[in-house]
């Protein structure tokens, strides 16, 4: 298949496409600063912002699968002017990468978009699965406009999978980079009560996930990529410092100290969703790394 990233040189289109590049398929990596040097040999370029329209829109038709990655971090202080931002960044990419894979003589078959875990909102200890209802905080009503967005292109005959990612993991940056350092100066600590539970993928499921999103025909609408066994944040505290041997020996950092410093962002270190990938697992998918453990020894000590 021919494929298209938007987003191709961010943490997860890097890893995307050394997977598909590895079976054969052929890969277009669109993002704006994009170099060919820190691509895999093989990935066709296109340098463009998927927010604006441009000659990328040209190229969307002529592939046979998209894969949105698009979106400006959440990991930063929310004002007013940020969230905007964090929801213009998502829907602007997606109604625009839209239009062009519903073009007239467009090859494009299914459109992979990424969306978040946060969708469900704060729900407590309950598992949830991807018929789970939509939240009612502001990462939720994020990654609903966006799944709807994207569902806009089954208008055009175009399969969606909305791709609900749990925090993704890995050496190469995101949030276990930022974990490891501060446990490096042995600041390792709970957040808050503990309790609140943290859903995860090592980045390589992840990209293998996606791979098997674009191929198999039979998967479609929301699909939650994340490991089957999402962890509570005193569970992570716990095996991240066992891991690398600098056990966590502070008290837990109160939940108002970090409303405190982080404002309304808090809420995504202390309000956590605990869930399943019943899609991935009844589809037969055999996770690589289940468990955190040796999904962090693996990430921590290649």
């Amino acid at each position: 298949m021919k494929i298209f990233i938007a987003g191709g040189n961010g943490l997860v289109g890097r890893s995307l496409t050394e997977e598909l590049l590895q079976k054969g398929h052929q890969v277009t990596a669109m993002g704006r600063s994009i170099r060919h040097e820190e691509m895999p040999e093989g990935t066709e370029i296109i340098q463009g912002d998927a927010a604006l329209p441009g000659l990328w829109q040209d190229a969307v038709p002529l592939h046979d699968a998209v894969v949105n990655l698009t979106g400006v971090t959440i990991f930063h202080r929310w004002s007013r002017s940020y969230k905007e931002k964090i929801l213009k960044s998502r829907l602007e990419t997606t109604g625009r990468i839209v239009e062009a894979a519903g073009e007239a003589e467009s090859r494009v078959q299914v459109l992979v978009n990424a969306s978040a875990v946060g969708y469900y909102g704060a729900a407590g200890d309950q598992e949830l699965s991807e018929d789970a209802p939509m939240g009612d905080d502001f990462l939720a009503r994020v990654c609903g406009d966006w799944e709807k967005e994207a569902e806009r292109a089954e208008e055009s005959g175009i399969r969606v999978v909305r791709a609900r990612f749990g925090i993704v993991l890995s050496e190469r940056g995101g949030a276990l980079v930022k974990l490891q350092k501060v446990f490096d100066r042995h600041l390792g600590a709970m957040l808050g009560t503990g309790n609140q539970w943290f859903s995860w993928i090592h980045l390589q499921d992840l990209a293998r996930i996606l791979v098997r999103l674009i191929e198999d025909e039979n998967i479609s609408g929301a699909v939650n990529c994340a490991a089957p066994i999402p962890v509570t944040n005193r569970s992570l505290t716990g095996k991240l410092g066992g891991v690398m041997e600098k056990p966590a020996i502070f008290p837990p950092v109160p939940s108002f100290v970090l409303r405190g410093a982080l404002g309304e962002f808090s809420s995504v270190l202390l309000q956590g969703q605990r869930v399943v990938p019943s899609k991935l697992l009844e589809a037969g998918y055999d996770f690589l790394y289940p468990a955190l453990t040796p999904a962090l020894q693996d990430l921590l000590y290649k």
